[in-house]
């Protein structure tokens, strides 16, 4: 056997190598298709905004102002404000009376139907399709 031959007859290298880069490319375009067919992708888009808010407890008018400190702006139908005691709504300004994105310096005032006695007060996210839901900020109320 000549071993200078065998190192220099490179005449089946060439097919293997086309072999393995269209068996890569197939499985390649297989794996794409396959996620927009099965529509892997879509939750992908709905991560959680970064943004902090400040919470100015008002406990002779039994109020909470939430204003967007810093981060993402975000869509107003997607904020909420919750309480682990009763906040009410009807008498507020909520994030979705102020309408658009909410950004740096926007706020919201919420009325607490009680008296603030440690309650904590959370904004939370939750994303358009309502999939996807995060507590952006939280603050405990001042107690009695």
């Amino acid at each position: 056997m000549n071993v200078k031959q065998l190192f220099t007859d490179d005449s089946a290298v060439s097919p293997v190598i086309g072999v393995i880069l269209m068996v890569a490319i197939t499985v390649i375009l297989a794996a794409v298709i396959g996620t927009f067919v099965l529509n892997l992708g879509q939750g992908i888009q709905q991560t959680a905004p970064q943004a902090s808010f400040g919470f100015d407890f008002d406990t002779d008018n039994q109020n909470v102002t939430i204003t967007h400190e810093t981060g993402d702006s975000v869509p107003s139908g997607e904020l909420n404000a919750t309480s682990s005691g009763s906040l009410d709504y009807a008498g507020s300004t909520t994030f979705e009376d102020l309408g658009g994105d909410i950004s740096a310096g926007d706020a919201a005032t919420y009325n607490n139907s009680g008296v603030w006695n440690g309650e904590t007060v959370r904004v939370v996210w939750t994303s358009q399709d309502g999939e996807n839901s995060a507590t952006l900020s939280q603050s405990t109320a001042p107690g009695n």
